[in-house]
């Protein structure tokens, strides 16, 4: 995320695949899709968690909160 131009963000998309990760094709379709992926990190979150966790971090590099 930290490589990402922060100024030209129009849109975020969160996709939260299976605990195994998303397979190297479903990435493809994504990113052919526009879709640049970024990880959370090397833990397994449950649903619920990544997308609290997901959420305050985009909130955190975009300023939002403490940064």
């Amino acid at each position: 995320l930290k490589k990402c131009d922060k100024d030209n963000i129009n849109n975020i998309s969160f996709y939260v695949g299976p605990e195994g990760g998303l397979t190297e094709e479903e990435v493809d379709i994504l990113v052919k899709k526009g879709n640049t992926p970024i990880s959370l990190g090397p833990r397994v979150l449950r649903t619920e968690t990544a997308a609290i966790s997901f959420l305050s971090i985009i909130m955190y590099e975009l300023g939002d909160i403490g940064g």
